[in-house]
């Protein structure tokens, strides 16, 4: 009998990974439109004489609520030609950020018909890192200067648990949780269990249009932390079970599970040696567990409330 499960279950396996290749394969083919347009070069190499000529291509940079002395004054501000030359050192090439980009943009367009390639910017921010993009219909804003590598001098001050992800490599997965917080619904979000299902659909969002990346990327680990959360999932599971956290409106638990944090807060002995953000982990394993067992499009999923998707998950952590 366990033979024939388990020649079941491969038989399952191998076609699941035909089918995703196949998918993968007609994904490909699906043709993007746009470039992305380096406001931060130009803004380097302009004088004081072409500011005109940036706010009518780039006006919605330009808050009227700003003189145009003060950006005078910052084409000449010291830390402002510091971040020009540094942001050209690691990005003189975006290609492989642009290829990224035309990836996630790819599966956009085959999961969402009406999807519309929007203008990309670049410019800098004065590493304000919780504020490294933005995303409406039409524009992409990236302060690139937030993702020049995690050891990089200006981010010396900036926790760890921060800085491992500001780089490159990163910038189309945050885009990718923006797009996903702008088509997750949920009626609300009290529980802790609202919050763990809330980020676990945007992390298995990633799944499906960021899949060139590893797991580790889109949920922001190091290997050796994702190693942690799949080799304790049934730990953390149960934690979160026999101290009764799921259904807790308690504000505290999203603080110690769900924020960035160098690490989750059981209260143990162990916690120096986890990762944060595990009740995240948690909410994508209930949400795969739950898009394996229902035939649901990714659609539906992020529109299902969080406790039709625990109920309907059959969510069972490996031991």
């Amino acid at each position: 009998m366990r033979k024939s499960t388990l020649f079941v279950l491969v038989i399952l396996s191998f076609c699941s990974c035909k089918n995703e290749e196949a998918l993968e394969t007609e994904i490909a083919k699906i043709k993007t439109n746009f470039t992305v347009e380096r406001f931060d070069r130009a803004f380097a190499e302009a004088k004081p004489r072409d500011l005109g000529s940036l706010k009518m291509t780039f006006p919605f940079l330009f808050s009227a609520k700003i003189p145009d002395t003060a950006w005078v004054e910052r084409m000449t501000d010291s830390f402002q030609l510091i971040l020009n030359n540094e942001t050209n050192l690691v990005f003189a090439n975006f290609k492989t950020v642009t290829n990224d980009i035309d990836g996630l943009f790819q599966h956009l367009k085959y999961y969402g018909k009406t999807f519309s390639e929007p203008r990309i910017i670049t410019l800098t921010n004065f590493v304000k890192y919780r504020e490294k993009l933005a995303v409406t219909d039409t524009v992409v804003v990236i302060a690139i200067d937030n993702y020049l590598g995690a050891d990089h001098a200006f981010y010396a001050n900036i926790p760890r648990y921060l800085t491992q992800n500001m780089k490159g490599s990163q910038i189309v997965v945050d885009l990718a949780s923006a797009y996903a917080e702008k088509q997750i619904f949920q009626s609300q979000k009290k529980t802790f269990l609202d919050e763990m299902i809330f980020f676990g659909k945007q992390l298995y969002f990633k799944d499906r249009v960021i899949p060139f990346k590893t797991d580790a990327e889109k949920i922001g680990y190091s290997k050796k932390q994702l190693e942690f959360a799949n080799a304790n999932e049934n730990m953390i599971w149960t934690e979160f079970v026999e101290n009764e956290m799921l259904y807790k409106t308690d504000g505290s638990l999203p603080a110690r599970f769900i924020a960035d944090a160098p690490f989750s807060k059981f209260f143990l002995e162990l916690d120096n040696e986890t990762p944060g953000r595990l009740g995240q982990y948690i909410g994508w394993q209930i949400v795969r567990s739950y898009m394996r067992n229902n035939e649901v499009s990714l659609n539906e999923m992020l529109q299902t409330e969080a406790l039709d998707i625990f109920n309907k998950s059959n969510y069972k952590p490996s031991k």
